[in-house]
């Protein structure tokens, strides 16, 4: 069986102020992965990010965090994508997400971005909304003009051991996602 996704991205933004933050739960995302997958991120100026390659039985796959903010995450992605030949369909994109309670997750493919600067460049620099999506809930503040703020600082300590407890499902549910079972990953991912 070959590998579906092929390139998995983790949003946020670089920075030590920034890396405890609810917009980075990407970022979290992919550490623990990395951790798990035994590799390690290296900075790739060409791919204006950290990457890492894991091998696994089926093929490689490629793990970015783009060091580019949020709002131009697609130059990375697409750099990558371009390099390796990577179409957007092979792409799973992890990424905080406001309209979804916290802890909660949902998969999906395509769609609009939801106001999701990330994913707004993304779609932008792929020419299409046509990639994987993994959301992970952080809840919504309750007032559009206090998302910024609250996207950019660290959710209580209830909120991140909710948004852990996602990630902690999200890595139980991935085998599925990359060997593109996805109604099995669906069903899984979306189950409280």
């Amino acid at each position: 069986m070959s590998l579906k996704i092929k390139l998995i991205v983790g949003l946020g933004n670089p920075g030590q102020e920034y890396e405890q933050t609810r917009h980075n739960v990407g970022f979290w995302l992919l550490d623990e992965l990395a951790w798990k997958w035994k590799v390690n991120f290296k900075d790739e100026k060409k791919f204006y990010g950290e990457v890492a390659r894991a091998t696994t039985p089926d093929g490689d796959v490629w793990l970015l965090k783009p060091m580019t903010f949020m709002n131009r995450s697609g130059q990375a992605v697409a750099a990558l994508a371009q390099f390796y030949k990577i179409k957007p369909e092979e792409i799973l994109v992890i990424h905080d997400e406001l309209d979804i309670p916290c802890g909660r997750i949902k998969f999906k493919l395509g769609g609009g971005n939801g106001g999701h600067n990330g994913l707004k460049d993304i779609q932008a620099r792929l020419g299409t909304p046509n990639f994987y999506r993994l959301r992970l809930g952080i809840d919504h503040p309750g007032d559009r003009n206090l998302v910024v703020g609250y996207v950019l600082n660290k959710p209580s300590a209830e909120h991140r051991q909710q948004i852990d407890d996602s990630i902690a499902k999200s890595l139980q549910g991935l085998p599925a996602v990359l060997n593109g079972e996805w109604e099995e990953a669906t069903r899984f991912l979306h189950s409280k």
